[in-house]
């Protein structure tokens, strides 16, 4: 099979990032020829090239011909988009449609239904926008890069190919990385038909089982900032000061270092390369994935369960699709700290427990989040759109291609 891999990079690396380049890697291991498209953010800095962008975000004619003359070049069967915000634009669906090649499109993000990409703002998770074709409040609220004007700029994008139905008719299959996010979509203003949706999680390579002695330390991994519980996760320590490291940075940044210079059981490590946070994993007694927003997958949660790490999460989003209560994680109410603190404790004390968690986390991974597992449901992602691209064009639509 021949992929067309397409990405529009920010200016700081991601998972969606990662996930680009993993899944090339893999298809290409299987021997598919693989062939990567990018565009990157960073090739926008000056006020002329930022203008440009932004006349450009609706349908950018000059990427909308750089994708026509890769895909004649290279003949894909199928093109999988990962991220075409800002410099990409929706062009890459309508050229791929006129060319007659079938598109797959992760849903990374919620960039689609609410300008946020998070729905969270304001402190809180916000699903008013789900429904909303221009969801004319979040300008006001200034939810993407705390900008009106870039806010704007993705309503208006996302906005208009909802009129026009872009994303019902342009692209052939939606990856979902949770059943709970496929959910929040196919209830949204996308008005996505039942079949365009596939959920397919994301995948890490077998990182190892971690050491059989597990030292007595709760490990957290992630960016600092207020969606991630990084405050419900200091309540909980200051109320039982439990041995915890965190590895990261972010705005919230100071408040972590402040925090731990008053309190002796808490480690904060800043910045770690991932091999050295991996590290940091295989030898933790549990990982905590405390974020409060709906996350669509939560990459750190299978990296766990890859080394045989339980992991105690708040029940919400991705991380209460992927941790199973009391059978390789804990559970704990998004936002409670005592609770959180409670489970730490009960993983902590009973190492009977902890063993059972760890080795069911591990078999988890094994079933659900190999790179084996993970290429087949891909492959048959790709298959399924291929399928929909051959059925006979609806006669409108053979209109619109004349």
């Amino acid at each position: 099979m021949r992929i067309l891999t397409i990405h529009n990079f920010y200016k700081q690396a991601g998972g969606e990032d990662t996930v680009f380049h993993a899944e090339a890697a893999l298809l290409e291991q299987y021997g598919h020829q693989v062939e990567k498209l990018t565009f990157s953010n960073k090739e926008v800095n000056s006020l002329p090239e930022k203008l440009k962008a932004a006349v450009g975000v609706v349908y950018n004619a000059g990427s909308a011909k750089i994708v026509e003359q890769r895909i004649k070049a290279f003949g894909p069967d199928v093109i999988h988009v990962h991220n075409f915000f800002p410099l990409l634009s929706p062009a890459v669906f309508y050229v791929a449609h006129r060319l007659r090649i079938p598109v797959v499109m992760t849903l990374h993000n919620y960039r689609l239904v609410c300008p946020s990409a998070l729905l969270y703002y304001k402190g809180k998770i916000q699903t008013e926008n789900l429904h909303k074709t221009f969801p004319l409040g979040a300008i006001r609220d200034k939810v993407y890069r705390d900008s009106a004007v870039q806010t704007a700029s993705v309503v208006l994008t996302t906005g208009i190919h909802k009129v026009l139905r872009t994303w019902e008719r342009k692209v052939d299959k939606f990856i979902a990385l949770t059943p709970g996010a496929a959910r929040l979509f196919k209830d949204s203003s996308l008005k996505l038909r039942p079949e365009q949706l596939a959920v397919k999680p994301n995948f890490t390579e077998d990182l190892g089982i971690g050491t059989n002695q597990r030292e007595e330390y709760m490990l957290y991994v992630g960016r600092l900032t207020p969606e991630k519980g990084i405050e419900t996760l200091l309540r909980a320590h200051a109320e039982q000061p439990f041995p915890l490291k965190i590895v990261g940075d972010g705005p919230l940044r100071a408040l972590v270092e402040a925090h731990a210079a008053q309190n002796p059981t808490l480690e904060y490590l800043g910045y770690l390369k991932r091999d050295d946070a991996l590290e940091l994993i295989k030898s933790a007694k549990g990982l905590i994935f405390s974020s409060e927003w709906l996350e669509t997958f939560g990459m750190t949660i299978i990296e766990a369960f890859s080394t045989g790490t339980p992991v105690v999460a708040a029940k919400i989003g991705g991380a209460e699709q992927l941790v199973e209560h009391g059978i390789n994680g804990l559970h704990y109410t998004p936002g409670n700290a005592a609770e959180l603190a409670e489970k730490v404790q009960k993983l902590l004390t009973e190492p009977q427990l902890a063993a059972d968690l760890g080795r069911a986390a591990r078999q988890t991974y094994e079933d659900r989040y190999t790179p084996e597992v993970n290429y087949h449901q891909l492959v048959a992602i790709y298959q399924e759109a291929i399928a929909a691209k051959k059925m006979p064009i609806p006669e409108k639509e053979v209109a619109q291609l004349q």
